[in-house]
């Protein structure tokens, strides 16, 4: 979820010229040492460490499969890549993988990403404020600027499903779009009246003093399934036995990932920017293996609704 390069007009350009790609629907053969290799688009933040501890822990191998990791920098590129056949299998949040599927893209969700705890106060991803500042709760964000990493997206969708609960009006949100590092600094100077982050960003902007007033995530439906792995529908129809390869393990390394957090924690080291002592704080994503339909089609209505999606996507196909 850091920021996406690109605006989301862009991504929207950007995702139909992809679409001439028409999905990857070449694995690779086997090795010498028997295994598939398959590429893999992830966005380098601690929500994708079971994919990093996948090939670290020989998950993959397990399964036969020799993953290749690109680090991405949003749903934009993971799903231009995925489209575009630069990647067989990527990882994106949920809206911008409905918004692909109403376009029309030929992606396939194969698998969960990564879920909120569901637990308002102790969850990956919250609305932070200035100590002093007057905002108390949702409601009280009517007519404030709130830094989001990319417009029109599950930052802003959430958020407003937030402020409706609270009984307030979320067409008086106004939203600018702002990389993740450069937020709190942005909060701490009166740049912005309230910034978005998911973590390491709440624990770091907690620590110079930020406020939680919103936990979007866990406000906005109960257990979000807040991203996704997804491939090419031209991949998953010539070769279902790949895929079924890559869910299995990426299920295992779920479930690995849930049991030993600590190791989690650690694996972040070796594909974030994060430090030791940030890494120890940080309220880690959850992994269940099933997505969670209802909240998907919860998110989707709350897009439709406020304009993000123009379009109903068809579940039915989009989900495994």
């Amino acid at each position: 979820m850091r920021r996406t390069l690109c605006t989301f007009l862009a991504a929207t350009a950007l995702f139909a010229a992809a679409a001439c790609g028409g999905g990857s629907g070449s694995p690779s053969g086997k090795g010498s040492d028997g295994t598939k290799t398959i590429k893999i688009g992830a966005i380098a933040i601690a929500d994708t460490a079971p994919v990093y501890l996948a090939v670290s822990k020989g998950i993959f191998k397990k399964h036969g499969l020799n993953a290749k990791i690109t680090a991405v920098t949003g749903g934009a590129t993971s799903i231009s890549g995925v489209v575009g056949g630069q990647f067989d299998f990527a990882f994106a949040n949920t809206t911008s993988v409905l918004t692909a599927a109403a376009q029309g893209l030929p992606i396939k969700v194969v698998s969960n990403g990564a879920s909120s705890t569901g637990v308002v106060g102790k969850d990956f991803c919250a609305v932070l404020v200035k100590k002093d500042s007057a905002v108390k709760s949702a409601k009280d964000l009517e007519g404030k600027t709130i830094a989001v990493n990319q417009l029109k997206n599950i930052g802003d969708t959430t958020i407003r499903a937030s402020v409706r609960k609270d009984g307030g009006d979320p067409s008086k949100l106004k939203f600018v779009e702002m990389p993740f590092p450069d937020m709190p600094a942005a909060l701490s100077k009166g740049s912005v009246d309230a910034i978005w982050v998911p973590e390491p960003f709440v624990t770091i902007a907690m620590a110079s003093g930020a406020r939680p007033v919103v936990w979007p995530f866990a406000e906005a439906a109960s257990d979000l399934t807040v991203a996704m792995y997804f491939t090419g529908t031209k991949l998953a129809q010539q070769d279902p036995e790949l895929v079924k390869s890559f869910t299995a393990a990426i299920k295992e390394a779920f479930a690995y990932a849930e049991a030993h957090p600590d190791e989690a924690r650690k694996e972040l080291l070796s594909y974030t920017k994060i430090d030791a002592k940030t890494a120890d704080k940080i309220i880690l994503t959850k992994w269940p293996q099933d997505i969670n339909r209802a909240s998907v089609e919860t998110i989707s209505e709350d897009a439709l609704n406020d304009g993000v999606l123009t379009k109903k996507p068809d579940l039915d196909a989009l989900l495994p």
